[in-house]
Order: structure tokens, then C-alpha cells, then sequence
């Protein structure tokens, strides 16, 4: 136009992100309320079939506010695919698990004399499949999200997965704990270690003792939470019991240390997740160098755990305030009588409850259902508003990619395609988070 030059925008994207790059987070938390809430009753109103819709949609939402160098990212997983692999899901499930079932009853039974081993090997033989959905529905999400057009993907190495995943978890439980930062960075690397950003190889660098400092205030907690159950049993030292001779007293002291650990625990595992989230962030590596930093922190976290769902409770009883009082006002002329009654002694509370037994049962029974539904539509829409929302933002803003050069070169691969997308993690109840 005019003789003008243009620069494309993928050539403008290059030369713009060249430096290392910050990740920002648009949208606001008023659409975002307005859509979850929309989507849940949808959702309602359709006996749960719209849930596949209702994720696929706040996906989007958050994917497209996510923006690495100003450019944002896309989901483009699709609801019918959703919905076609959770059917294919329970469908194998309900086979294996029959199946499995009806030997396990029959084998217990018959050398056992019980069901207890029944269940326990139950549960044992459902816990590769747990594994196995985790794995499929993170390779499902990875391979639906594209940047500047290019896709990523994973390998399918979801069974190879599930067997780790076990031998890992059986030698943190054999060790009591101690080889839990081993596990963290030995699944995160077989998962990294098979994720591509198109033709480009992601690999997780460092090592699982670095972990180590993260864990200190589990440790620590742990390490509270036993002194406190220790003196409840009366197993103290000496020394200990000298300092407070009364048992009742011993006890009381016992129960502050069993709950400051338990709530020591709790942050410490706040903390460990936030810290190794930043040191295997700061282990990925693209071929071709390029990688990200994180500077998330614990505190920050914390406070939108806490004041989130405070803020979430707040605004849910303001928000039901006319129900609740549409439930109050009903029966009030019954209630006026009733008290009229009492005070007069005459005991004449038949002519109200004859009010009460009065009202339409269908007017009862819409207001009971309508505040059941709305007191469970509008808390989850809260939680996206005051949890889920400010920690995408907190782990997106503290993010940075670092030499982002190759990512400009990567070239497109072909779209992974598997039939029954996340519905094993769906049918496993794994698959609901955004």
C-alpha cells in the first residue's frame, strides 16, 4: 500500500525474541467468572456431558492468556475427542476391573477365607492403571498446545511410565520418605526427556540431590510432628517428662507439637513443590540451548492458598445472600406464629406447621435444588477466580525463556493423534484440572 513494506509477523516475532523472553498473563477475572459459571450450569443443566465442553473452553481461555513474548499460546484439544476417549475408557476399565475383581474374589475366598487380600491386590493391580492415565492425560494436553503455530508433543511412553512411577514409590516408601526428592526428579525427567517443542528435544538436566534443600521443612515437620506423637504415647525421655511432671500438662504440650508439625508439614510440602518446580524449571533445556528460569515463591503461593479461598468464601456468601434469604422468608408467617404461640403458652403450634405443610412442594423442593446447585457452581467459579487464576499468573510472570533463539527455527512435526485422549485420567477422576 503506498510502496510501504510490512514486515510478517513471524519474521517481527523472530527479531523481537531474540532476547530472552517474559511471560505475561492477560484476561481478567471477571470473564473469567462469567464463563465458569456459565459453563457449569451447562454442565448441570446436561447431567455433566458439557463437563468435556466446559474444560475444553476454560483451557482455552487460560492457554490464550499465557503469553511468552507477548505471543500467546493455544490449546486446541477439541470436546468430542474428550468425550469419545472417556467412553472408550470406561469401557476397558470396567472390563479389567470386572475381570480382575471376580478372580481376585474368587482365588481370596477360596485359599484365604476373606476378602481382605482380595482387596488389597485389588487396589495393588489398579495402581499401574493410575499411573498409566496420569502419563496419557500429560501427553494428551502437552501434544493440544501449540506457540507461534508450532505444536508440542510427547512420546508415547505412558506404560513405561506406570512401571517407574511404582518401582519409584515403592523405594520412597521402603526408605521412609528420605528418597522422595529422587522420585520428583527421576519422573519429571522421563517425562521431560520425551517432550519435543516441534522437531526440537527438551532434556531435564541436574541432578535429584539438588532437590535435597527443598524438602528441609517437610523434614523439619516431619520431624515436629513425631516429638508431638511420641509424648502422646508417653514414649519421652526422661529429661522431657522432668520438665513437665503433670501427665495432663505432658499431654497438652504433646498436642501443640503434633499440630505445629502437621501444619509445619503442610507448608513444607507447599514449599518443596514451589522449589523443585524452580530447580527442574531451571533444568530444561531445548536442543539448541534454550530454556526458562522460574523465580516462583513460597510465600506468594501460600497467601493466594489462604486469602483465595478466604476472598472465594467471602464473595460465595455475599453472592447467595438472596437465596439464603428467599429459604428464610418462605416459612416466615409460619415462624411468627409459631413464636406467637409459645409465648402465649397456649401451645396452638398446629396452625403453623399446617402453614409450612402448606407451601407447594414443588416451590420446597426448586429452592432446596437451586441452592444445592449454586452453592457448588458459583464456590468453583470463585476458586478459578481467586485460586486457580492468580496462581497461573504468579507461575507465568515469574517465568522467563532464556536464549529463545532455536524455538524461531523449530519446524512443525505431525499431529499426535490417540483415541482415548485423557479419558482414562477422566474415568480415574484424574483428568478434571485445568
Amino acid at each position: 500500500m503506498g510502496g510501504t513494506h510490512m514486515t510478517p509477523p513471524r519474521e517481527a516475532a523472530s527479531a523481537a525474541t531474540l532476547r530472552d523472553l517474559p511471560v505475561v498473563l492477560g484476561g481478567g477475572r471477571g470473564a473469567l467468572f462469567r464463563l465458569a459459571v456459565r459453563t457449569s450450569v451447562l454442565t448441570i443443566l446436561t447431567l455433566g456431558l458439557y463437563r468435556f465442553w466446559m474444560k475444553t473452553r476454560l483451557r482455552r481461555w487460560y492457554w490464550s492468556s499465557v503469553r511468552p513474548g507477548g505471543l500467546p499460546l493455544e490449546y486446541t484439544g477439541e470436546p468430542l475427542e474428550k468425550l469419545l476417549g472417556f467412553l472408550i475408557a470406561v469401557v476397558v476399565l470396567a472390563f479389567y476391573i470386572g475381570l480382575v475383581n471376580l478372580v481376585l474374589v474368587f482365588v481370596s475366598l477360596s485359599f484365604f477365607q476373606g476378602m481382605g487380600a482380595a482387596y488389597a491386590v485389588s487396589f495393588a493391580g489398579l495402581l499401574p492403571i493410575l499411573f498409566f492415565a496420569r502419563y496419557r492425560a500429560r501427553r494428551y494436553v502437552v501434544g493440544r498446545t501449540r506457540w507461534r503455530g508450532i505444536r508440542l508433543s510427547m512420546e508415547p511412553a505412558a506404560w513405561g511410565y506406570a512401571w517407574r512411577a511404582l518401582a519409584h514409590w515403592a523405594v520412597t516408601i521402603l526408605s521412609l520418605g528420605i528418597l522422595w526428592p529422587r522420585m520428583t526428579f527421576r519422573l519429571e525427567k522421563y517425562r521431560t526427556d520425551r517432550t519435543r517443542y516441534g522437531a526440537l528435544r527438551m532434556t531435564q538436566g541436574g541432578h535429584w540431590r539438588a532437590l535435597y534443600p527443598a524438602a528441609r521443612h517437610v523434614i523439619i515437620g516431619v520431624l515436629i510432628a513425631a516429638s508431638g506423637a511420641l509424648g502422646l504415647a508417653g514414649l519421652i525421655p526422661a529429661p522431657v517428662a522432668a520438665l513437665a511432671p503433670d501427665p495432663d500438662l505432658r499431654a497438652f504440650y504433646a498436642g501443640l507439637l503434633l499440630a505445629a508439625g502437621a501444619v509445619w508439614f503442610a507448608v513444607g510440602v507447599v514449599h518443596y513443590r514451589v522449589h523443585s518446580f524452580r530447580i527442574l524449571t531451571g533444568g530444561k533445556l531445548l536442543e539448541g540451548g534454550a530454556g526458562l528460569v522460574s523465580s516462583a515463591r513460597t510465600g506468594r503461593v501460600l497467601a493466594i492458598y489462604v486469602f483465595g479461598h478466604l476472598a472465594a468464601a467471602l464473595a460465595l456468601m455475599v453472592l447467595l445472600l438472596p437465596v439464603s434469604a428467599l429459604v428464610l422468608l418462605l416459612p416466615l408467617d409460619a415462624m411468627a406464629l409459631l413464636a406467637e404461640d409459645v409465648a402465649r403458652g397456649s401451645g396452638e403450634g398446629a396452625q403453623a406447621l399446617d402453614l409450612l405443610a402448606g407451601l407447594p412442594l414443588w416451590l420446597s423442593a426448586a429452592v432446596g435444588v437451586a441452592t444445592y446447585f449454586a452453592f457448588f457452581v458459583v464456590w468453583g467459579a470463585l476458586r478459578q477466580v481467586f485460586v486457580t487464576l492468580p496462581l497461573i499468573r504468579h507461575y507465568a510472570q515469574t517465568l522467563v525463556v532464556v536464549s529463545p533463539l532455536p524455538l524461531m527455527r523449530a519446524r512443525q512435526t505431525a499431529r499426535d493423534v490417540f483415541a482415548d485422549a485423557e479419558g482414562f485420567a477422566d474415568a480415574l477422576d484424574l483428568g478434571a484440572a485445568i
